[in-house]
């Protein structure tokens, strides 16, 4: 339990859309109800995701200026929260690449205890790429890493800097709630073809010709490149077998009545697309990308892991785990085990000892 007098403030870009706002949202649960004083601060006013604690939304209370207006406006309304709620603790959940912006959320910081998330293998989306700067903006907070993977790459180039890691946790909550189709696979995340490289997957499924026994490709979100995706989708003659569904703010039902999930990403951190797959007993087809499909998921025992940008592998997975009965149902029979050591339990006990150290 937290001590008496702990107050942490939680701050996230927003509480909307994407993996790293959805692990915002259930840190706060998770911190809400083991006894701290939550304070969540969005910076952009979307919220999709339930939440705990109190909230202060930036984004909501400066709409009427210019953007540098609205910018340092944040800044002081931020500061002055955190004072008149004397708050003792800070977790930075946003990404962190604009050097002076950052520099100066550390003066407004202070002394507090700070913990910076790392939510990608691209670290430059969150440190600086001078490992000189890396140290005048961090050198007095610890990097909590959502992977090893990513550790390894921060104690490789940032030495000095205090980190380590604790992953993101698995509800494995039942879902009771059914949706009106079937017999599809599935992809659900954010329409952006640079990290997530759902081109690859189209192709992959195209090549596959799993389509021709009938099952179907979903792809659910939203994002920059949904256009793309609708013209690729058109030149590879799938629009009879590839349906576009719209973000939602609660996937679950849709991943447990999936036959299973996949993940083409070109870089991740660890994916809670895969978490939220497993603890559903949904098996995943993912790629080897850096980082985090490789300490979630045992090659042939709860789905396939395979090379990455390797159109022919993804194809011959997809067709594996559709025609294949005996290992999707081994794969589907270990799904939740698998992943047991990211109950939200054992994460919380992580997260508690971490912050009353």
């Amino acid at each position: 339990m937290a001590e008496a007098s702990q107050k942490v403030a939680l701050i996230s870009h927003s509480l909307g859309e994407g993996g790293a706002e959805r692990f915002a949202a259930k840190l706060s649960l998770m911190l809400d109800s083991g006894g701290y004083e939550v304070h969540v601060i969005i910076i952009e006013d979307r919220i999709d995701f339930a939440f705990g604690g109190r909230l202060l939304n930036l984004g909501a209370l400066c709409t009427k200026m210019n953007p540098l207006q609205r910018k340092i406006q944040k800044g002081v309304l931020l500061n002055r929260y955190l004072n008149s709620n004397a708050i003792d603790t800070i977790i930075d959940n946003r990404a962190r690449n604009v050097f002076v912006r950052d520099f100066i959320a550390t003066r407004i910081y202070g002394n507090r205890k700070i913990f910076n998330m790392v939510h990608s293998y691209n670290i430059q989306s969150y440190l600086p790429k001078s490992e000189f700067l890396a140290n005048l903006l961090y050198q007095k907070s610890t990097l909590i890493c959502v992977a090893k993977t990513i550790e390894a790459e921060i104690k490789k180039y940032y030495p000095k800097l205090n980190s380590t890691t604790i992953y993101n946790a698995a509800d494995f909550a039942d879902v009771s709630t059914e949706v009106s189709t079937s017999n599809y696979i599935l992809f659900f995340g954010r329409f952006d073809d640079k990290v997530k490289n759902l081109s690859l997957l189209l192709k992959a499924y195209r090549k596959s010709e799993i389509y021709r026994n009938g099952l179907k490709l979903h792809l659910m979100g939203d994002g920059p490149d949904k256009a793309l995706l609708v013209s690729l989708i058109a030149d590879l003659n799938l629009d009879k077998h590839v349906h576009i569904l719209p973000f939602q703010n609660d996937p679950r039902p849709y991943v447990k009545n999936a036959r299973f999930t996949v993940l083409t990403s070109r870089f991740e951190g660890f994916p809670m697309s895969i978490i939220e797959s497993l603890a559903l007993g949904t098996p995943v087809v993912s790629v080897d990308c850096k980082s985090g499909p490789a300490e979630l998921i045992i090659n042939r025992e709860n789905g396939l892991l395979i090379e990455n940008h390797n159109i022919d592998a993804l194809a011959s997975a997809l067709s594996e785990f559709a025609e294949n009965n005996e290992l999707y149902h081994i794969c589907k029979s270990n799904a939740k085990n698998s992943i047991t050591h990211l109950a939200i339990e054992k994460i919380s006990a992580q997260w508690n000892q971490l912050l009353n150290n």
